[in-house]
């Protein structure tokens, strides 16, 4: 049974429709991306599933749980975690500080706390006094999803997170994903950076004015060049 499943999601702001019966699943464990170049709906998507933006029709279920119109505390508070593209730290509060808001209990007592947090992202034990505003953007990103983990999420939806980031600082993202990924965590990924895709994913989508034009594996989306060329190439 998968653990996330995305049902023919229509969204809307306003007057202006963006996903047009967006579709899929992520089944436990699994890193599902969706790509595409900006503005073709991955951030929206991204936003209907926690609820921030509710999809006008069509269904997504969460572990069993219809959460198509639940409030984003309510989807949260569910095991639902999500990183912005913005990031949006508080920037007057340390590093320690961001992480300590954001701490919630696990139910077997096992989950993520400061400890496990900087085992995974080193940099962040070094600079925990320091206020979030002042960081680096891949120090941002990193406290970020350190953010997120604190809540002790068993999907986490991750927006663009290599955006803007330096090709090395990407890289260790990339790697330190790659860790949440082989502890069991789900992860539904947007990104434009295909080489980041390819290496973590299991499952891609792409998206196109709102629509699925492409769903397959990693090594699928490798075979079909011209897919590539249509959807990808700026």
């Amino acid at each position: 049974m998968p653990q996330l499943e995305v049902q023919s999601i229509h969204t809307s702001y306003g007057l202006s429709q963006v996903l047009f019966g967006v579709s899929f699943d992520v089944e436990p464990g699994q890193v599902v991306s969706l790509i595409g170049r900006n503005g073709v709906g991955k951030t929206t998507t991204m936003r209907s599933i926690i609820g921030l933006t509710p999809a006008s029709s069509g269904k997504i279920i969460f572990e069993g749980a219809d959460i198509t119109q639940m409030p984003a505390y309510k989807i949260s508070r569910m095991g639902v975690g999500f990183v912005p593209e913005e990031r949006r730290i508080f920037p007057q509060l340390s590093v320690w500080e961001n992480l300590d808001i954001a701490r919630r209990a696990s139910s077997d007592g096992k989950g993520w706390d400061e400890e496990r947090v900087f085992a995974l992202f080193p940099d962040l034990r070094d600079i925990q006094s320091r206020p979030g505003g002042v960081l680096s953007g891949g120090q941002q990103q990193m406290l970020t999803i350190a953010r997120s983990l604190m809540n002790n999420p068993r999907l986490l939806l991750l927006d663009e997170p290599s955006e803007g980031l330096a090709p090395k600082v990407v890289e260790d993202l990339r790697d330190q994903i790659k860790i949440l990924k082989d502890s069991g965590l789900s992860i539904v990924l947007a990104e434009q950076n295909l080489s980041f895709v390819m290496y973590l994913s299991d499952r891609c989508h792409i998206l196109e004015k709102g629509e699925v034009k492409f769903s397959g594996t990693p090594a699928d989306l490798k075979a079909k060049p011209e897919i590539l060329e249509q959807y990808l190439t700026l």
